[in-house]
């Protein structure tokens, strides 16, 4: 044979080992991911109370309005700014000096004039004078007796004093300031025990408390009132349901609604805002998860379940009302189905998951 038929042999076994040796070096596929972590929660079925919120609004129990009834110089204010006042304590003294002459000038006159119908009640028993005379002494006696008391009365308006029980506010005039009927209020004194609260609610939530409810509380003696304070805290008395407004506001579809609390310390003050809160029915049996294992897209909600095999599968469900962390599932969920609170977006409908017990649950 030639060396070039020999040369075309040995090249072709080279080719072949070369191949033989570069499919030997080919690198193994990827092992597969682990099945991802998720954290599960079973549901749970309960008869959960529902909570209502609304913001409210602090007012006194009475709020009154304290003016000055006859015009003067204002000479003194007798109370503490904000301090806790009784019923017919003096707040303001307007200078009586003027009140307190013209008090005795009229009793002079009413004196002089009971003296002389003293004397015309003597005549007209003898007949010395006539009969309208005398109907013209009583009229007048009644005349000045009227006078002496709007003098007297006018005089005890100098002394301007608390009509209720209550916390006094911080006074709009001062020292020297002259006052009288039309110079606006000068303060006002308001009953903080117990305190009310105002509050709306819609007109469909008045219809609904107003329906037959058997087993729920009613509408309004059976529901009790909380409060939740700006600053997160929970006042420690419970309120209840005061008065209901006459009528629908029609501007905002909302029945106003008056509530009461009982307030010994007078933390609560008039014109404070707070959450009220109250249980408004108890729904039976209801089916309870997590609101994180709550997926909402595009107005419809999801969750993610685990079976027995540990595949995951994804359920549309009917959502109804929440209570604190927790949402009430209407539909698509049965008591005890393993629930993923934790991971629910890595995982697909049938992918394989590694369940662990929801730290939160527990």
């Amino acid at each position: 044979m030639s060396p070039t038929h020999y040369l075309g042999r040995g090249c072709l076994a080279s080719s072949t080992l070369i191949f033989a040796i570069l499919a030997g070096c080919k690198q193994p596929a990827p092992p597969a991911p682990p099945p991802p972590d998720v954290d599960v929660v079973a549901v749970v079925q309960k008869d959960e109370p529902i909570q209502a919120e609304w913001i409210g609004t602090l007012d006194g129990f009475v709020n009154a309005e304290i003016r000055a009834q006859v015009p003067g110089y204002l000479l003194k204010q007798a109370y503490t700014e904000g301090a806790v006042v009784k019923k017919g304590d003096l707040l303001f003294q307007i200078d009586s000096r003027p009140f307190q002459a013209a008090y005795d000038q009229v009793k002079a006159n009413f004196d002089k004039a009971g003296l002389d119908f003293k004397r015309e009640a003597e005549l007209i028993k003898k007949e010395a004078i006539s009969q309208e005379d005398y109907d013209n002494a009583v009229q007048a006696q009644l005349g000045d007796k009227a006078a002496l008391e709007q003098a007297q009365l006018n005089l005890e308006f100098t002394r301007i004093t608390s009509p209720i029980d209550g916390i006094a506010g911080i006074a709009t005039a001062q020292i020297g300031d002259l006052v009288g009927p039309g110079t606006g209020v000068l303060t006002t004194v308001s009953t903080v025990d117990p305190i009310k609260v105002y509050f709306p609610i819609s007109e469909e939530a008045y219809l609904d408390f107003k329906k037959p409810r058997p087993g729920q509380p009613d509408f309004p003696t059976g529901i009790a009132l909380e409060l939740v304070l700006t600053d997160g805290s929970v006042y420690p008395l419970k309120g209840k349901i005061y008065a209901t407004d006459r009528q629908i506001d029609p501007g905002t579809g909302t029945l106003r609604i008056a509530g009461v609390f009982p307030n010994p310390d007078n933390l609560l003050r008039p014109g404070q805002y707070a959450q009220v809160r109250a249980v408004v029915r108890v729904e039976q049996g209801a089916l309870m998860v997590p609101q994180r294992a709550v997926n909402e897209l595009q107005g419809a909600y999801q969750v993610a379940t685990v079976d027995g095999e540990n595949h995951a599968h994804l359920r549309t469900v009917k959502v109804g009302d929440r209570d604190g962390s927790l949402w009430i599932i209407e539909d698509g969920l049965k008591p005890g189905d393993q629930v993923i609170a934790e991971g629910i977006q890595k995982v697909r409908e049938g992918m394989l998951v590694n369940p662990h017990p929801f730290a939160a649950a527990q």
